[in-house]
């Protein structure tokens, strides 16, 4: 997968991110939308986990203590769904469309 460095040295909230990078699939979204990658980032990093189930919102709280991975989903304006996954080291942080995870 390719992607692209957004913010290469990470930016803080209630975590560090890491090296914040995103695939051309969520870039090429968010510019449909007209929104931008900080909006959601943002919102990750203050703990607004986005459209997920009260399951997995549990899962990143706990995550979150405990140096777990780190998964938001959210939606644009156009209804493209996006995710954002921070790596349980807090080295990473990757923007992107589920169908891009592998």
């Amino acid at each position: 997968m390719r992607v692209v460095s957004l913010f290469p040295y990470g930016v803080c909230g209630l975590f560090p991110t890491g090296r914040v990078l995103s695939t051309p699939g969520a870039l090429g979204a968010l510019g449909r939308a007209g929104q931008s990658a900080a909006e959601f980032l943002e919102r990750h990093l203050n703990g607004d986990w986005g459209e997920i189930t009260a399951i997995d919102v549990d899962e990143n709280n706990f995550s979150l203590k405990n140096g777990y991975r780190i998964l938001s989903a959210y939606n644009t304006k156009t209804g493209e769904r996006i995710w954002i996954i921070t790596e349980a080291d807090r080295s990473m942080t990757t923007i992107l469309l589920p169908e891009e995870y592998h």
